[in-house]
């Protein structure tokens, strides 16, 4: 490989929420959790970020722009490149042309859910989401005193989570029901979605009038050799779909805070511009622009190196946790793991793991709905970082104290 995702980068006092943040966000209304190491030691596999240097196009990108023009003012987009390099890197990976007058920007996608749920949604009216489920697809619209619904996927006998495409069909007719966030690649499962079942989702929109907000962060996350299908293409005559995609998860640039929403109808655009503030990071813009024009072969090796963590993983489990279920996801560098053979439904993973094997991840808490019994384990790090991950989790479920319990 050409570039070094073996590499152990110390993320200590940089701010990191991976590293310094996960008590206040994971533990917080607690009793204080009492890890068996000091905090710096603990294992941190939790949050969406990488463990791998942020990709080398997006750094070099942001120190030429600094080096070009030494003013950092008020931005935006205009004259960037952004649109023209997003509308390519669509047509080139996706097959998706598009408009460029359509393109949005926001700063990150978690706050283009808030915003869309505050602008579309009327209070008193409903989001309906999929789960197990990211907790911020319940949060933006509670937040902003909207109403939340779930709808289940469920797991059949393959260990595949599927579509209960009866019950989002009852959800989505409800009369209070007006938006529908899909998150595709899903988070946690790490499902792609087919063609058939993003059709059927959207036609089911298009009848009930639902607008529906697909979040699709981690569609360039996939195992190497599968491709992606926005939401959007599937049902091209819909203008009531809103596309989110950011660069953030693919190259590690979740801190610079930019997102690019596709707003194909000119009355929902026209409400976003006069709630959004439209201004932009210039360094997050320049790191952008950089790696969907970069052709340096970093993401391909990316995604080879995650399929080889993905398969480590399994090949530790089956020998190690053959009472797990876990099977390779399509999409994401999360891996969604039912240890509910080994735990009772009452216990809290999260909480077990920290204070049992210092290891930060998120247990099925965490998560809106159907997920007890389940884990969440960032496979975006070092192959040595991912065993040593691998045996902390096993000695914390099957080790003495497990068996005294």
């Amino acid at each position: 490989m050409a570039f070094n995702f073996d590499e152990v980068i110390d993320r200590r006092g940089t701010g990191a929420l991976a590293k310094d943040g996960f008590r206040p966000y994971l533990f917080s209304g607690q009793p204080p959790v009492a890890l068996p190491c000091e905090d710096d030691d603990a294992l941190s596999m939790w949050v969406a970020d990488m463990a791998f240097a942020s990709a080398p196009a997006a750094r070099q990108a942001m120190v030429d722009r600094i080096d070009r023009h030494p003013i950092v003012g008020y931005s935006g987009t205009s004259g960037s490149g952004l649109q023209d390099a997003f509308v390519d890197w669509c047509r080139v990976r996706y097959g998706w042309e598009v408009d460029a007058d359509h393109i949005v920007t926001s700063r990150g996608v978690v706050p283009a859910l808030y915003s869309l749920a505050e602008i579309y949604l009327q209070p008193g009216q409903t989001a309906v989401t999929l789960t197990p489920a990211y907790g911020y697809f319940r949060r933006a619209p509670t937040e902003r005193n909207r109403m939340f619904v779930s709808c289940g996927l469920f797991v059949d006998d393959t260990g595949q989570h599927r579509l209960d495409l009866d019950d989002l069909a009852s959800k989505l007719a409800r009369p209070d029901v007006a938006l529908f966030y899909l998150c595709h690649p899903h988070n946690p499962t790490g499902k792609r979605f087919t063609a058939d079942e993003l059709r059927t989702m959207g036609e089911l929109c298009a009848t009930h009038d639902v607008l529906l907000v697909s979040d699709e962060i981690h569609c360039d996350l996939l195992r190497s050799g599968l491709s992606h299908t926005p939401t959007a293409t599937v049902v091209p005559e819909d203008t009531q779909i809103i596309t989110c995609m950011s660069t953030s998860k693919t190259f590690n640039l979740a801190g610079l805070g930019i997102a690019q929403i596709v707003i194909p109808n000119d009355e929902l655009r026209l409400k976003w511009a006069n709630w959004v503030q439209p201004f932009v990071n210039p360094i997050s813009l320049a790191a952008a622009v950089g790696v969907l024009r970069d052709q340096s072969g970093w993401h391909a090796e990316l995604l080879a190196y995650l399929d080889g963590n993905f398969a480590h993983l399994k090949d530790r489990l089956a020998t190690e946790l053959p009472d797990a279920r876990f099977s390779v996801p399509e999409a994401t560098y999360l891996a969604w793991i039912d240890l509910s053979h080994y735990f009772s439904p009452e216990e809290n993973l999260t909480r077990h793991f920290a204070e049992s094997a210092g290891l930060i991840l998120e247990g099925g808490d965490m998560f809106v709905s159907d997920a007890i019994g389940w884990v969440r384990l960032n496979l975006a790090c070092p192959r040595s970082t991912l065993d040593d991950g691998i045996s902390r989790l096993v000695a914390a479920t099957t080790g003495p104290a497990r068996s005294m319990a």
